[in-house]
């Protein structure tokens, strides 16, 4: 044991404190394109202060941090090093729920709390939180946030931050703070002995502070705790299939639901796709796949307040009318799985295995933001880089997230493949660089660029590029918090 190890058993213990190589190994690499690296030490914080004085401790070491929360496996390469010598901060045991306030319908957590544990504990309050589709049964809920994964519920995200509103946080400078309405109080106690709920994501004063953390991975900071807008659950809900073989019918039809804030759970769906999400292992996702239409959109209408039956009645009608105009129509069931059985589906973690790695095991991803119209020239794009390169394009899933009440959307490349066979994952390492060039010159916006993304994104910028390098030093002086990683080489 060096005697930086020493200096920080001396502050968290050292029973917190692992350099097994077992341990380590599990930090070394995961299933994206990136390289491996092992780290230095794994350090398991279990309280906001022992943060702090880990982070105080790197400034006064000079040691680079990485803040991981969730569990395996991992995709994007954004927690293995890029450095030697750096310590992974290991969240996932602050499981604490800070405050709960069903009333406002707000939660406060702690960055170690899943959606797994989250899930129960809000539905005895009567209460939902907008999801990821499938998440990971151990992803942190803050992590998924921070790194603004897509919710399903496009109706309910007002804001890009959405449900994400109050943080409180570590930065890389050592600084301890609070952001949003929660800033402008002493202590999360004194804002709550005012009746204050910490909903308002802006501030303290006329600054966005949450921004600068959100897609950063772990670049600038380490989030204690995140205050979560939530929603009421449904009394009534109602289910539907739309398929179809033409996408743009379907985007056309999503264009006009969503212009008028009908629908709740509101996504889109290739065949692919969906077979992998509803088939447990290879055999079972061919059938589906052989079952299922080109795409399908998947819509809940959801009744939460007042008259909830009368209202999905009738929104239920309305949505059928416009589905008749682009030759669509509401099913209840495709390929002999029922519409409130996906419902169940959606609105709960991935079961074991996840579903992206249920055909072949292992599985690479490509998406971005866009406007739903735009999906169509991207999917041609990714389908003939596929073919040039020998990757099947029916394995392709597609997956067409609308989000921000539709006026933008996520489109994500889903591309399966055995990890076992060198040959598989070199051409899908080939394919990804290849299309993501491509789709980039076709105008796709990597608003999170993980991995080879970061120099695409970021080496034609120049201008952002010295702006996010100035924030940088202003809050992470030292280059401790995950060095090497988006712009910050």
């Amino acid at each position: 044991m060096d005697e930086k190890i020493k200096q920080l058993v001396a502050v968290v213990g050292e029973k917190a404190v692992s350099e097994k190589a077992e341990d380590l190994r599990d930090f070394a690499s995961d299933l994206s394109v990136t390289g491996s690296k092992a780290p230095k030490a794994i350090v398991k914080a279990t309280s906001a202060d022992e943060v702090h004085k880990i982070v105080q401790w790197a400034n006064e070491t000079s040691t680079p941090l990485i803040p991981v929360s969730s569990g395996p496996p991992r995709f994007r390469g954004d927690t293995v090093p890029d450095t030697d010598g750096n310590i992974i901060v290991d969240l996932s045991g602050m499981k604490r729920i800070v405050h709960l306030d069903s009333k406002n319908r707000m939660i406060i957590v702690e960055p170690g709390i899943t959606y797994t544990e989250l899930k129960p504990l809000l539905e005895k309050e009567n209460l939902s939180l907008s999801m990821p589709l499938l998440p990971r049964r151990n992803k942190s809920v803050i992590a998924s946030l921070l790194e603004r994964e897509p919710v399903t519920l496009p109706k309910y995200r007002w804001l890009f931050c959405d449900p994400l509103r109050c943080l409180e946080l570590v930065w890389g400078n050592g600084h301890k703070m609070m952001t949003g309405e929660a800033g402008f109080f002493h202590s999360i106690e004194s804002a709550w002995k005012r009746d204050m709920v910490q909903l308002k994501p802006f501030g303290p004063a006329q600054m966005d502070y949450f921004k600068f953390v959100q897609a950063a991975q772990g670049t600038m900071g380490i989030v204690t705790w995140a205050s979560l807008r939530c929603e009421r659950l449904p009394k009534v809900q109602k289910s539907f299939f739309i398929p179809s073989d033409n996408l743009e019918a379907l985007i056309e039809f999503a264009y006009k639901v969503l212009r008028i804030r009908f629908g709740d759970e509101f996504l889109l769906l290739n065949n692919a796709d969906l077979a992998n999400i509803l088939g447990k292992n290879p055999e079972e996702i061919t059938a589906y796949k052989g079952k299922l239409p080109e795409y399908v959109l998947f819509l809940n209408i959801a009744g939460r307040d007042m008259f909830a039956e009368e209202r999905v009645d009738f929104v239920e009608k309305d949505i059928s009318d416009i589905a008749q105009e682009y030759s669509l129509k509401l099913d209840s069931e495709v390929a002999g799985v029922s519409a409130s059985d996906m419902l169940g589906i959606i609105t709960n973690p991935s079961d074991e295995p996840y579903w992206k790695l249920r055909l072949n095991g292992g599985c690479e991803d490509i998406f971005f933001i866009t406007q739903l119209e735009k999906t169509v020239k991207f999917i041609e794009t990714m389908s003939s880089t596929a073919q040039s390169m020998g990757y099947p394009v029916s394995d392709i899933g597609i997956y067409i997230q609308p989000t921000h009440q539709g006026a933008s959307c996520h489109c994500e490349f889903d591309l399966p493949y055995d990890p076992n066979s060198t040959d598989e994952a070199s051409r899908v390492r080939q394919l990804v660089s290849e299309a993501s060039k491509r789709l980039m010159e076709q105008g796709a916006f990597f608003s999170r660029p993980y991995g080879i993304w970061a120099d695409m994104v970021y080496a034609p910028d120049s201008q952002t590029t010295r702006m996010l390098n100035v924030v940088k030093d202003i809050f992470d002086p030292k280059r401790i918090m995950n060095p090497g990683k988006l712009c910050f080489k």
